[in-house]
């Protein structure tokens, strides 16, 4: 049975002057307008499959299109707002026909020419629309879902005082803490993070730092990269300012530090009084 919200292969079951109806196993054939037919009629036959999005039509039947929606039913996205009306606003989503986020649906108030985050659902009458109140669909305690220092994919939805709220994996909502931030990020930002160990509430936070290990190797390697394109000289030493550390490297001054000693160890660097250099061969 065809899924409103989503994209499928249908057949293609009758011609008409004005498209080709497909077989969605409803009470009723869905047209597929004839703008949206591929070039070559021989990719439209009766009996072909065709790829399509379906959604409803403002008259609340079944309608197709080729085109590819920003976002489906039961995923986020950050859309931007192209007009706001007595109804709601009006996301750009990739159609010609724009998705409404109804007022009740908006977490703060949605103007035109800014971008938000937001989760797609399917209304009480089966239309699609979107809401920015995504705690209402995505979980945000861990229930086991996750383990410590697994890596998910993040999509940054929201800014507070503690930092940013990010949706993980698609399906729950987290927190990267202003202490965690190595990078800047902007709304909408779709990037790779890992699991914190669990909050007592069951709250999930996330770092953007890989795991030590994992992390200082790397972090010893951009050093001596550092190293050499710069004469073997590099002023920021392990009693250097965090931020001017975090601007370089992305990182940590503690990660930072640790990064040295393994450097100093493996007698790859020696330190000066002003900063560190490479170790001569």
């Amino acid at each position: 049975m065809a899924e409103i919200g989503k994209t499928q292969s249908l057949e293609i079951v009758k011609h008409v002057d004005f498209g080709v109806y497909l077989d969605g196993d409803m009470e009723e054939e869905i047209l597929l307008p004839q703008r949206y037919l591929p070039e070559d009629p021989k990719e439209w036959e009766v009996g072909q499959f065709i790829d399509v999005f379906v959604y409803l039509d403002s008259e609340d039947r079944p309608i197709a299109t080729t085109e590819t929606p920003l976002a489906e039913v039961d995923e986020c996205a950050c859309l931007t707002v192209i007009n706001r009306t007595k109804f709601g606003a009006f996301l750009d989503w990739g159609l010609s026909k724009d998705l409404l986020v109804p007022f009740k649906e908006q977490r703060i108030p949605m103007e035109p020419g800014k971008s938000y985050v937001v989760f797609l659902y399917l209304d009480n009458t089966g239309r699609i629309a979107a809401t920015s109140r995504l705690s209402r669909h995505l979980s945000e305690l861990n229930d086991d879902e996750f383990k410590v220092r697994q890596k998910v994919d993040l999509l940054v939805a929201t800014r507070s005082d503690m930092g940013y709220k990010v949706v993980i994996n698609g399906t729950h909502l987290g927190l990267i803490h202003n202490d965690d931030v190595t990078r800047p990020l902007q709304i909408g930002d779709r990037l790779s993070g890992f699991i914190k160990k669990p909050r007592p509430d069951g709250r999930i936070n996330i770092t953007l730092q890989r795991p030590a290990n994992e992390l200082r190797h790397e972090l010893a390697d951009q050093i001596m990269e550092y190293l050499q394109e710069n004469d073997g000289r590099c002023e920021l030493t392990d009693k250097s300012d965090p931020e001017a550390i975090r601007a370089t490297f992305q990182t940590s001054k503690s990660t930072y530090k640790k990064a040295l000693g393994k450097l100093y160890k493996d007698k790859k660097i020696i330190f000066e009084a002003d900063c560190i250099r490479l170790a001569k061969k």
